[in-house]
């Protein structure tokens, strides 16, 4: 504390002052904003790390006369800080909309429920009709017995909400997982067999199991924080259910790429594959400067794909 009060005399600048003039908008900036507010003694800025998005500018004006520090003569201090701020909020609240979903069991005699489960059929197996909602049929898209139902005990309507997004807005990639998926693994074909049948990218695991297992990754990710740096990176301000999705989406897709690259021997190596996945996952995100999937971009930095 008494560092920072010779900072702040040596500089003229707060803390505050210092993170955003210092730090390029995105996850570098925020990450140190959010520590900043959390260990501070003042109630003033440890309330902002919980305060409703419809307060933040009000709360950003708060701080900024807390601090003494003219708007006039500082306009974009209070602009970073509001970005920063709302970010922080938006992650908050995302988790606890996240959390409400994975909550909420899958109901059968919920008519919505339903609906979404049968569009996730029609994006995946468009040319064949479904014989009933019980049906073996369930296992062409990845479940494991005839009613679906049953898989999303764990993740409840997340899994299926994050199944049925990745379908419907990244089809061509969700087909193309789904059709090396149903193929067999190369050791159990013989070569003309292989030759004949092209399967260059046989995988064997099912679809639609692998889809909430990265949900339930893509979760952990979430609540323990390490998706900060990505979100923060890619939301402008503040991050929300889509860019929840769209991670999931390119979750699925490295998850398929490096399943092919461990080229494991059957399914009963899943959990070794995918707890490989995630030590990868978490690698990168320690990276600062860390975008997963920039469809958004945060600022003018150059953000690195995976």
């Amino acid at each position: 504390r008494g560092l920072k009060f010779v900072v702040r005399k040596f500089t003229g600048r707060c803390e505050l002052q210092r993170i955003c003039y210092n730090n390029k908008h995105g996850a570098r900036r925020t990450l140190k904003i959010e520590s900043s507010l959390r260990y501070s003694k003042n109630e003033l800025l440890q309330s902002a790390l919980s305060v409703h998005p419809d307060k933040v500018e009000k709360t950003i004006d708060d701080i900024m006369a807390l601090k003494k520090i003219n708007p006039d003569t500082n306009p974009q201090l209070s602009i970073s800080l509001q970005a920063s701020v709302l970010q922080i909020v938006g992650y908050r609240n995302l988790v606890a909309e996240v959390e409400k979903l994975r909550r909420e069991p899958y109901d059968c005699e919920n008519p919505d429920h339903e609906e979404m489960l049968m569009k996730l059929w029609k994006e995946l197996r468009p040319d064949t009709p479904l014989s009933g909602r019980i049906s073996k049929q369930w296992c062409e898209i990845g479940f494991q017995g005839s009613d679906p139902k049953t898989d999303f005990r764990g993740m409840g309507l997340l899994g299926l909400h994050n199944l049925l997004y990745f379908a419907q807005h990244d089809k061509a990639t969700a087909l193309q997982m789904l059709n090396d998926s149903l193929q067999p693994k190369h050791k159990y074909v013989t070569k003309p067999e292989w030759e004949q049948k092209n399967l260059d990218k046989a995988i064997g695991y099912s679809f639609a199991i692998v889809g909430i297992n990265i949900t339930d990754l893509a979760y952990s990710l979430l609540v323990s924080g390490s998706l900060k740096t990505h979100l923060y990176n890619v939301a402008p301000e503040t991050p929300n259910l889509l860019h929840f999705q769209q991670t999931f989406c390119y979750l699925m897709q490295e998850f398929h790429r490096f399943w092919i690259e461990e080229d494991p021997s059957d399914i009963m190596e899943f959990n070794r594959v995918r707890s490989k996945f995630h030590r990868r996952i978490l690698r990168q995100l320690k990276n600062p400067d860390m975008a997963l999937c920039p469809h958004f971009s945060a600022s003018d930095l150059h953000l690195v794909n995976l």
